[in-house]
C-alpha cells in the first residue's frame, strides 16, 4: 500500500506586499513577511503529499510560501532526524518527525480569468503534487458553449432561464499518480455567499450596497443571485467529474465550496443519494396504482447512483471515530465546514472496485476565531479556513 495524504489550504488573499488585491486591501512588506511566516507553518504541520489551494492572487507569492516552507522543513529534520552515526536511526518514529520537500513537486496554478486592475484583483486555484501530474493540468472556466438553465412555472408555462458563460474562479482538473493508480483531482472554489446585487451600467456602486439605505429585499434577491451561481458553478463541476467516472478513473474532488455538506451545491457535485428500495416507487410512466419499479430495475437503478456517487472524508472519518464536530469557518456564532473533500467509491473499502481507502481525517481549526470576538480584525493575514487533509492507502 502507498500511504498519500491530500489537503486543502484556502490562503486568504495571498499576494506580496504592496499590491492593492481589493479595493484599498494590500499587505505591507512587514504584513506579507507575517502572512508568508504563518502558512508557511501551516503548510509544514500539513506535510501533504497534494494539495489544493484557493485565493491565490500570485503565483511568485504561493512559490515563496512554499520555499519557506522547505526551508523550515529542511531545518527542523537536520534537528530530530538522526545521522548515521546513532544506533537508533531506523526507528520509525522518527522517520515520521522528518518532513518531505516539495523542491522536486509539481506545481499547477489557475489564474481567473476575471482577474483585473488592482483593487479589482480576482483570486485563482493551485495544486501542489509530490507525486506530479499524469498530462497537462486542465483549466474550467471560461465555458465553450453557456450554460442555459431553463424555468417553467408551475402552470407550465415557459418562465425565462439563468444563463451563465464562465465561472467566478476557476476550476482546476489534474491526473495524479498515486500508488499504481492514477486519480483525477479538481480543486475549486465555488462562488460566496457574498450577494450580488444589480448596479446600473456606469453607476459607482449598487443601490443595495448603500447600509445607509438599507433595503432588505435588494440585499436578498443578491443573495439569491449568488446561490443561484453557486450551484450553476457546481453542475458544471459535477458534469466534468461525471465524466471522469464514467471512464472509470477514481476521483477527488475538494476546495472551498462555500457551503456545507447539505447544501444544494455541494449536493450537486456529490450525487444523489439512492433511495432505500425503488420497488417502493411508482414507475415514471405509471399507468396504475401498483405499477412499480421491479427488484431488478430497483438494482439497476441503485447501481446507476451509486457508481457516479462523490463521498465526504469528513463524514467517512465522523463514522469510525468518536469525533463528532469538524469545522473550517466561524462566523456570528455559526461554526461550520464549507471546505471539503469528496472521494469516490473507489476509496470504499467496501466497494468491489475499491483501490484503497482513508485510514484518516485532519482538520487544522486552532486558529480559526469567530468574526463576532474582538481579536478577528488581527487574525486577517492568517486564514478564515481552516485545512482539512485525508489520509489515504492506495494499493500498489
Amino acid at each position: 500500500m502507498t500511504r498519500v495524504t491530500v489537503a486543502s489550504f484556502n490562503l486568504k488573499n495571498l499576494i506580496g506586499a504592496d499590491q492593492e488585491y481589493y479595493k484599498f486591501q494590500s499587505y505591507t512588506p512587514e504584513e506579507f513577511a507575517w502572512k508568508q511566516d504563518w502558512c508557511a507553518d501551516q503548510i509544514l504541520s500539513m506535510d501533504a503529499d497534494v494539495i489544493g489551494f484557493q485565493e491565490v492572487f500570485e503565483e511568485d507569492a504561493l512559490r515563496a510560501v512554499i520555499a519557506e516552507a522547505d526551508a523550515r522543513g529542511q531545518a527542523l529534520n537536520e534537528a530530530v532526524l538522526p545521522d548515521r552515526s546513532k544506533s537508533y536511526r531506523k526507528k520509525a518514529i522518527f522517520r515520521k518527525l522528518g518532513y518531505t520537500p516539495y523542491g522536486q513537486a509539481a506545481l499547477a496554478v489557475a489564474p481567473n480569468a476575471n482577474d483585473g486592475a488592482p483593487g479589482e484583483r480576482r483570486p485563482g486555484v493551485a495544486v501542489l503534487s509530490r507525486q506530479g501530474f499524469v498530462g497537462t493540468p486542465e483549466v474550467i472556466q471560461i465555458l465553450p458553449e453557456p450554460l442555459e438553465i431553463p424555468f417553467r412555472d408551475l402552470t407550465g408555462e415557459e418562465a425565462g432561464h439563468y444563463r451563465i458563460t464562465r465561472l467566478s474562479r476557476p476550476i482546476l482538473k489534474v491526473r495524479i499518480p498515486m500508488g499504481s493508480q492514477i486519480v483525477t483531482l479538481f480543486c475549486c472554489h465555488l462562488k460566496s455567499k457574498l450577494g450580488e446585487y444589480d448596479r446600473a451600467p456606469g453607476a459607482p456602486f449598487a443601490p443595495a450596497a448603500d447600509l445607509t439605505q438599507y433595503d432588505p429585499m435588494a440585499r436578498a434577491l443578491g443573495n439569491l443571485r449568488a446561490g443561484l451561481r453557486r450551484m450553476a458553478e457546481a453542475w458544471v463541476m459535477r458534469r466534468a467529474i461525471v465524466e471522469e467516472l464514467r471512464a472509470g478513473r477514481p476521483v477527488i474532488a475538494l476546495g472551498d465550496f462555500n457551503d456545507g455538506e447539505h447544501s444544494v451545491s455541494s449536493e450537486i457535485i456529490a450525487g444523489e443519494v439512492p433511495f432505500r428500495n425503488y420497488a417502493w416507487m411508482l414507475r415514471h410512466d405509471a399507468e396504475a396504482s401498483n405499477d412499480r419499479y421491479s427488484r431488478e430495475e430497483n438494482g439497476q437503478i441503485t447501481e446507476a447512483i451509486d457508481a457516479l456517487r462523490l463521498h465526504s472524508a469528513e463524514k467517512l472519518f465522523i463514522r469510525k471515530s468518536l469525533r463528532d464536530m469538524v469545522f473550517t469557518s466561524a462566523f456570528g456564532g455559526s461554526y461550520e465546514s464549507i471546505d471539503q473533500i469528496y472521494l469516490s467509491r473507489h476509496f470504499l473499502p467496501e466497494s468491489s472496485g475499491a483501490v484503497g481507502e482513508m485510514e484518516y481525517f485532519s482538520c487544522f481549526n486552532d486558529h480559526i476565531t469567530d468574526g463576532a470576538h474582538a481579536e478577528a480584525p488581527y487574525n486577517k493575514l492568517a486564514s478564515d479556513h481552516g485545512q482539512i487533509m485525508a489520509h489515504l492507502n492506495i494499493r500498489d
